[in-house]
């Protein structure tokens, strides 16, 4: 892509508007405030709600704020697939003033050991099935919190074990 497509792209309908927001997190209170009630993301038969998005996110960031020696400017890894736990992850980080690093869940050992040391990420949630080779290379790495999530968290069905 050329030079001069490139800048019209990032001048395109889609962004009008942005430079009223100061950060992602303005933009997701914006999104919150007008969409309230409307779905927000939908997995495996459960929607959430932008109002659900924006409690489960407010809490999942007190914990981090409260619970973790985390500080703005931190980063936390969240190593995910496509389920409700990654924006609930994303906006609750941000919220805490954290830095999100996106982490690709087939990524092998090597490349996991070797993102984690390079973002300087001090923590991570990590799915459970994943998290034995999280196990295998914790030890490479700064990351002091490891935070897992089962695929059923976030949906309202019993487990089978108490």
């Amino acid at each position: 892509m050329s030079e001069h497509a490139n800048a019209a792209v990032l001048r395109g309908p889609a962004l009008e508007g942005l430079d009223q927001y100061d950060s992602v997190t303005d933009v997701f209170h914006t999104a919150v405030a007008r969409f309230k009630d409307k779905p927000a993301f939908s997995c495996m038969g459960k929607t959430l709600t932008f109002a659900d998005l924006d409690c489960l996110s407010a809490d999942f960031a007190a914990w981090l704020e409260h619970e973790t020696d985390l500080v703005p400017g931190d980063r936390i890894a969240i190593q995910l697939p496509n389920v409700l736990q990654f924006p609930v992850a994303v906006f609750g980080a941000l919220r805490a003033g954290l830095v999100v690093v996106n982490t690709n869940p087939l990524y092998t050992e090597r490349e996991m050991a070797n993102q984690f040391k390079d973002s300087n990420a001090k923590a991570i949630l990590i799915l459970a099935n994943m998290a034995d080779k999280l196990e295998k290379i914790l030890d490479k790495t700064d990351i002091k919190h490891v935070l897992v999530t089962q695929l059923g968290d976030l949906h309202d069905a019993q487990t089978l074990v108490n």
